[in-house]
């Protein structure tokens, strides 16, 4: 193989590769030329075999690398994947080109073969196409290689999709694409109320020509009706009643339960197309997906029962890498999901510091109370029972937090919470040095003492988005934080205000309490650290160390060490143990920290 630079073509990131074959990363090929750094997997030739392995090079956008390769001028030492890629660019009719394999060596997406030479070309010439016929209809936004990459797969499927990309990633850019190819139909996005109205600005920003109706307007070709979840679940004929062309479902992991209202209502939608969108397509446990797959390509996934028992029980129980493997190749032709580190490697890191925190003498009496108060008087049976573990649970969650909050009281706040003073002080520190911070909470009551107190020490007001605010107020606050008003602290609802917002202002993430499934501290975490961000990201998640919170950790990592998040666990786990179990589960450990 020659030792010149190669160009290789990706068709999930809809972007050229230029790589070394002596290891290394080469210089970009022009100046002018945008390019970032990356790695890689390419079925690399090495004399008659090809090996899958990670290999380090440039990524160059696809439109910038195809008009430069049209204008160069060919040279004699060129790599023979470049010398092709010349060629095509200078005559994209050509049908017969000399390609090597280095041209064309991106694995498919099972990872067992690489795409042949012809293929690649029609992967360049159909994604070529696809800008060309956004441009005509109007679309106006930028779309990076893999949201590109993505909307051509979409495009290629028949009757739906779920696209699951890593939160951040652009999942609202490539549904405004594929429906800007389609401005002969109406289209409908239903979605969480406090995503409303980026649903509108982006439409405006990226496809003006795609009018977005107000409220109570007649659908027509070319229009966007949107719908928040709560609407459609109160009043689904005006919108049932119809034929749509793209129905998008927008966090559609609000109604993963077939057996609620909101999840009916969507699925008795009439579409042509029915594209369904998450972050976080395995919140809890695979009938998660299973329930999100019947929204997208009903059936698809067989029957409620029969996933149970050909997946649900064989990889969440017993671990079974083949079932995995078979539902991984099932859902192949209809899941989309790309993570950041796959497709965006100019993302700045993301760091996660897990800081335990000590109890103070009246959490330690106050934890210790709630125990022994509770097993005396007996947990009791039945729903009884489930009542008074999920009330205990609760208490101890407060009381790790902050006496003031488990007690109802206003004040006094400090010394009183290891948590809580150990928070302050890193807030001290952020409102000093200017930098953005997030801080989430899943309790409004104490969102408002952090907030309160906040104010007091620092004569500032600090917003507290949260659900109880109008969807205006929220996204007034939000957008105040991002362009620069106000303090650098945001104190924000982990249910309310953990999806549809870009905060990338901020560089520091803190999650004062935690919730039982990471999926969902992720997806608020990436409230941060998505596109847009230009700074390294720390997320901290404090931690009483010693109590009920280091379970929830353990509960984290298992969750998180089984295809994202497919384990049962959390409170669920804690209401099947017996009293002395759970007992031995939220005790006070020995040693814990004072």
């Amino acid at each position: 193989m020659t030792t010149s630079p190669q160009w290789t073509y990706l068709p999930d990131r809809a972007c050229w590769f230029v790589w070394s074959p002596n290891g290394g990363v080469p210089a970009a090929p022009s100046p002018d030329l945008p390019s970032v750094r990356a790695t890689t997997t390419l079925a690399v030739p090495d004399g008659d075999a090809v090996t899958p392995r990670d290999v380090q090079g440039v990524e160059v956008p696809l439109l910038a690398g195809w008009d430069w390769l049209g204008t160069r001028r060919a040279d004699p030492a060129d790599a023979g994947s470049l010398a092709g890629r010349t060629l095509l660019a200078r005559d994209p009719t050509r049908s017969a080109l000399p390609l090597p394999v280095a041209a064309h060596c991106a694995p498919t997406p099972d990872g067992g073969h690489v795409r042949t030479a012809a293929a690649t070309r029609d992967d360049v010439l159909g994604a070529l196409a696809l800008l060309d016929g956004l441009r005509g209809g109007g679309f106006t936004g930028s779309l990076r290689g893999y949201q590109l990459a993505g909307v051509r797969w979409l495009a290629g499927r028949r009757s739906g999709a779920l696209l699951a990309d890593d939160m951040g990633l652009g999942k609202t850019v490539q549904a405004l694409a594929l429906i800007a190819n389609h401005l002969d139909e109406a289209h409908l996005v239903v979605c969480p109320t406090s995503v409303t109205p980026t649903w509108r600005r982006e439409a405006a920003r990226h496809t003006p020509e795609l009018r977005v109706l107000r409220d109570g307007e007649e659908p027509r070709p070319g229009t966007l009706t949107i719908v928040s979840y709560a609407r459609l679940r109160r009043a689904p004929h005006p919108f049932g009643d119809r034929r749509w062309g793209i129905v998008v479902c927008d966090e559609a992991q609000q109604v993963k339960n077939p057996r609620t209202l909101a999840h009916r209502a969507v699925a008795g939608l009439d579409a042509r197309y029915r594209l369904v969108m998450t972050g976080t397509p395995v919140e809890n446990d695979l009938g998660d997906l299973w329930a999100l797959a019947q929204l997208a390509t009903p059936g698809s996934l067989g029957t409620r029962r029969r996933f149970h028992d050909r997946y649900v029980v064989p990889i969440q129980h017993r671990g079974s890498p083949s079932a995995a493997a078979r539902l991984a190749a099932l859902t192949r032709e209809f899941v989309l999901r790309r993570t950041k580190a796959e497709v965006a490697p100019e993302l700045p890191d993301r760091q996660v510091v897990d800081l335990p925190c000590p109890l103070s003498r009246e959490q330690r009496r106050l934890y210790q109370a709630a125990l022994d108060e509770t097993f005396t008087d007996g947990l009791g049976t039945g729903r009884g029972r489930r009542a008074s573990v999920l009330a205990l649970v609760t208490r101890l969650k407060q009381i790790c937090n902050h006496p003031a909050q488990a007690l109802g009281q206003r004040g006094p706040l400090p010394e009183r919470s290891g948590k809580f003073d150990r928070l302050v002080e890193m807030l001290d520190e952020s409102l000093g040095g200017g930098t953005g911070c997030l801080v989430f909470t899943q309790y409004t009551s104490m969102g408002r003492l952090l907030v309160d107190h906040l104010g007091r020490r620092h004569g500032v007001t600090v917003p507290f988005l949260h659900g109880g605010l109008t969807s205006d107020a929220r996204d007034r606050i939000a957008g105040d934080f991002q362009g620069g008003g106000g303090p650098g602290v945001l104190v924000l609802s982990l249910r309310a205000a953990g999806f549809g917002l870009t905060l990338t202002r901020a560089s520091t993430v803190i999650h004062y309490d935690r919730w039982w499934n990471p999926a969902v501290e992720d997806q608020a975490s990436d409230r941060a650290h998505r596109i847009g961000q230009a700074q390294p990201v720390t997320i901290y998640t404090l931690r009483t160390a010693g109590t009920l919170e280091d379970h929830i950790a353990t509960v984290h990592e298992r969750k998180r060490g089984l295809a994202e998040a497919v384990t049962s666990g959390g409170e669920a786990e804690l209401l099947a143990l017996s009293d002395d179990q759970l007992r031995d589960v939220l005790a006070l450990r020995p040693g814990a920290p004072s």
